[in-house]
């Protein structure tokens, strides 16, 4: 059984937190700066007390997760036992995957990402790191998603497509052309929301 600190303390840490347990391991501490919040046992400069636990970050916001990586602690990837992973993808350090997700063969997940409940990886998949592919998404095959990208819910992108850094892609959109240009995509074809 691993000793676990999760970095956050709000529902998604709370998500991650059952997570773990489903894993067989301990959540020993939430740290997080808004100390008001429920279970909260101190403020994130506290990590030091447990440098003898592995960390992993709850919360949604990839670019505080992309911040607070640079902890110099051990980071624990959390998979919940409903998963469906092929024995030759590869994930991260301190990455997320929520139940009854499905990755299949040959896939690589990045780092510090996460990898919502019933979402679909398709095989040959090159997620970057601090992404967030969000509940119910689906991506075809060879899909090249690039770092700090954030899929929305229900979202469908097309085999072969590449999507560029920091693109948020609206719940519920089918990206079908590859995405070159940073912004938010919305609709079905995705194009670029110009007053977002």
């Amino acid at each position: 059984m691993k000793r676990i600190v999760i970095i956050g303390a709000g529902g998604h840490a709370h998500v991650i937190a059952d997570i773990v347990r489903a894993e067989g391991n301990q959540v020993v501490a939430f740290l997080d700066d808004n100390i008001k919040q429920p279970d909260c046992s101190g403020p994130i400069s506290d990590y030091e007390k447990y440098l003898d636990s592995e960390f992993i970050i709850g919360i949604g916001s990839s670019e505080i997760r992309k911040r607070l990586s640079n902890l110099n602690v051990q980071w624990h990837t959390a998979i919940h036992p409903s998963t469906i992973i092929s024995d030759s993808v590869e994930i991260g350090e301190g990455t997320v995957v929520m139940p009854a997700v499905v990755i299949n063969s040959r896939s690589k997940i990045g780092k510090h990402c996460i990898i919502n409940s019933g979402a679909i990886v398709e095989h040959d998949n090159q997620i970057g790191d601090y992404c967030h592919v969000s509940v119910g998404a689906n991506l075809g095959g060879m899909v090249i998603v690039k770092n700090g990208v954030w899929i929305g819910i229900g979202a469908t992108i097309k085999n072969n497509v590449s999507i560029t850094e920091n693109v948020l892609i609206g719940a519920g959109a089918t990206v079908v052309t590859n995405i070159t240009e940073r912004g938010t995509y919305i609709g079905i074809p995705a194009k670029k929301a110009r007053n977002v």
